[in-house]
C-alpha cells in the first residue's frame, strides 16, 4: 500500500511533530526503531523517533534554516518504514529567536545573534510536585526576572524534600534503596523494582507540557540528567539503561529551542556514592553529542570545591572537554572568575553559590545582600550567577527543590542588574585587571567603551580609578545596586580620576566612553 505523503508548514526554530501509526509490540520502547532523515539543500541530519503511547510513534524536528525539507524515516517495522513529505519552514516571527548558543568565546547568544545573558534560577524537583504548586510556581516565574531554570527529571530524595513524587519516570514501584539516612558513605544499592526498560509516558507527557510552558515565558531549561539524591535506582541504571534513557529523552525534547543538558547535579557524588564511574561520564556526555543534532548547551556540574588554591581542581571534571560548551561551578568564592576565563576560554556559570535563605545548613543562609553581592560580582567579571533560595516555612515547601512562592528579598535587586545588563549595546563584559591593591572592588570592561565597577560590601568615601584605560575618557553614574538607584556624575573621567563616594557598601560606577 503506497504511503501518503505528509506536508507541513512551521517557521525557523519552531518544533515540528510528525506522528505514525505502528504496532504496539509487546515493549515497543525495545522493539521498535525508527529514525528518520532531514533534508535542506546540501544539509541532512537523523533524528531519533520515540514511543509515545497507543501505538503512536514520533519524531520531532527543530528546522533551523528557511526553505523547503523533505524527510523520510527508517524502521524495522514495515508500517513506519518509509514514511515521507515536506516540511515548509518560512522565516520566524521577530520574537522567536531561537536556540542559545555560545557566542564571543564566552558569553551567550541566541541563534539569530540576539545576545543572551543568563539570570537563572534552581527549582531542581518542582515537577515531581502537586499539580497546584507546579502551577504556582509558573507564576512565580512569570513575575520574576529569571530567564533559566536549573530542574531535575528525575525526583530528588534529599532534607526537605523527602515526599514521593505522584508518578516516576519509569513504570514500576518506589522502593527505599539505601541506609544510612543522607550519608552517602553508607549508601547501600540493591535491585530497584522500577523497570528501566518500560518508561513512563504520563511523566514524559507532563514534562513536555511543562517546558513548552517555559519556552512561552521565555525561560531557558537547564535540564539536569542525572543526579545523586536518589532512593529509587535511577542514579544507578546501569551504563546500557543510562544510554537508553538519554536517548529517549533527547529525541523527546532537542527540538524544543529552549533546552540545556546539563549532565549531572555534583557528578562528583555520584562517583563517591558508587552509582556512577568516572569513565562513565565520557560515554554518556558522548552519547548526548551524538544524539542532539541541535547541539543546545551542554555542562557538568561539580560538588567539592578545589582547595582554596584554584588551579588544584582535581575534583572538578575537566571543562576543557571539547563537548562541554560551558563551565558549571559550585563554588561561592568568585575572585578566581578571571582566572577560570583564562583556563577554559569558556563561559563560566556560577550555578550554586548557596542560597538566599534561613535553613541550619551553611549552604542555605546566605544574606539577600550577599546574593545580590555574588551577582554583580559575577556579571561585572564577565561571568553569570544562577540564583537559589531555602527559606523555610511551616509547610516544609522550599523553593530551591520545591518552587512555589519566592520569599527572599533578592530577585528585584537582581531585576535591576538584568535591565542594567541587557539595556543598549551588547555586553560582552571582561574582567579588566584592576591589580591586588584594588581587592576590594571588581570591575569589567566591554569593547573598551563600556565599564562596570563594584564596590562589593567594601564602603570607601573615595576612589582613584587608576586602572582606567589610558588615553579613554569616560562619562558616568553612581549605583546604589541594593537600593536601585542611578546617579548621574560630574564631569569627565579618566585614568587616575578621584571619585567621591557615599561611604556605604554595594555601590556600582557605570562608564560610558565620552562621545
Amino acid at each position: 500500500m503506497e504511503k501518503e505523503e505528509q506536508i507541513m508548514q512551521t517557521e525557523r526554530w519552531e518544533m515540528v511533530e510528525l506522528t505514525f501509526a505502528g504496532q504496539e509490540t509487546e515493549n515497543p520502547f525495545l522493539d521498535t526503531e525508527l529514525k528518520a532523515t532531514f533534508s535542506c539543500n546540501e544539509k541532512e541530519v537523523i533524528i531519533r523517533g520515540f514511543y509515545d503511547g497507543e501505538g503512536k510513534y514520533k519524531v520531532r524536528f527543530m528546522p533551523d534554516q528557511v526553505g523547503e525539507w523533505s524527510y523520510r524515516t527508517m524502521s524495522n517495522q514495515p508500517e513506519l518504514d518509509g514514511q515521507s513529505g515536506t516540511i515548509s519552514c518560512v522565516e520566524q516571527k521577530k520574537e522567536n529567536h531561537g536556540p542559545v548558543y555560545v557566542a564571543d568565546g564566552t558569553h551567550f547568544a541566541y541563534a539569530d545573534g540576539t545576545p543572551f545573558y543568563p539570570f537563572g534560577t534552581t527549582a531542581y524537583a518542582w515537577i515531581h510536585q502537586s499539580e497546584e504548586l507546579q502551577q504556582q510556581t509558573l507564576e512565580t516565574l512569570k513575575g520574576s526576572p529569571f530567564n533559566k531554570i536549573r530542574m531535575c527529571v528525575f525526583p530528588k530524595y534529599y532534607e526537605f524534600n523527602t515526599d514521593e513524587p505522584e508518578i516516576y519516570p519509569y513504570e514500576g514501584e518506589q522502593t527505599k534503596l539505601f541506609s544510612g539516612a543522607f550519608d552517602f558513605s553508607e549508601w547501600t544499592v540493591t535491585e530497584s523494582d522500577f523497570n528501566f526498560e518500560v518508561f513512563n509516558l504520563e511523566f514524559f507527557q507532563r514534562l513536555d507540557r511543562q517546558i513548552q510552558t517555559l519556552k512561552e515565558l521565555n525561560i531557558q531549561v537547564d535540564l539536569i540528567l542525572f543526579h545523586p539524591y536518589d532512593h529509587w535506582g535511577f542514579a544507578s541504571m546501569g551504563k546500557e539503561n543510562d544510554i537508553r534513557y538519554l536517548q529517549y529523552i533527547i529525541a523527546r525534547l532537542s527540538a524544543y529551542s529552549n533546552i540545556w543538558w546539563a549532565m549531572a547535579n555534583e557528578y562528583d557524588l555520584m562517583e563517591m556514592a558508587k552509582q556512577k564511574k568516572k569513565e562513565d561520564w565520557e560515554d554518556l556526555i558522548q552519547c548526548v553529542m551524538e544524539e542532539d543534532v541541535y547541539n543546545h548547551p551542554i555542562s557538568i556540574h561539580n560538588w567539592h570545591h578545589p582547595p582554596i588554591h584554584y588551579f588544584d581542581s582535581s575534583h572538578w571534571y575537566d571543562h576543557a572537554n571539547l563537548n562541554i560548551s560551558h563551565v558549571s561551578i559550585q563554588h561561592d568564592v568568585l575572585f578566581y572568575i578571571p582566572s577560570w576565563l583564562e583556563k577554559y576560554n569558556k563561559p563560566i556559570m556560577i550555578d550554586e553559590c548557596r542560597y538566599e535563605g534561613n535553613l541550619s545548613n551553611g549552604w542555605g543562609n546566605m544574606t539577600a545582600e550577599n546574593m545580590v553581592k555574588h551577582f554583580w560580582e559575577g556579571v561585572v567579571q564577565g561571568a553569570y550567577v544562577t540564583h537559589g533560595e531555602t527559606y523555610i516555612d511551616e509547610e516544609n515547601v522550599i523553593w530551591w527543590s520545591h518552587g512555589g512562592k519566592l520569599k527572599g528579598k533578592s530577585q528585584e535587586k537582581i531585576a535591576f542588574l538584568k535591565e542594567i545588563i541587557e539595556e543598549g549595546e551588547p555586553k560582552r563584559l571582561k574582567p579588566l585587571g584592576a591589580d591586588s591593591s584594588h581587592w576590594e572592588l571588581v570591575a569589567g570592561i566591554s569593547n573598551d567603551s563600556y565599564v562596570l565597577v563594584y564596590f562589593r560590601d567594601s564602603q570607601p568615601a573615595f576612589k582613584i580609578l587608576d586602572f582606567l584605560p589610558e588615553n579613554v575618557s569616560f562619562t558616568g553614574e553612581l549605583i546604589d545596586t541594593w537600593n536601585m538607584t542611578i546617579t548621574p556624575l560630574e564631569g569627565r573621567i579618566d585614568r587616575g580620576t578621584r571619585i567621591s563616594l557615599p561611604q556605604q557598601p554595594y555601590l556600582a560606577l557605570r562608564l560610558y566612553k565620552e562621545g
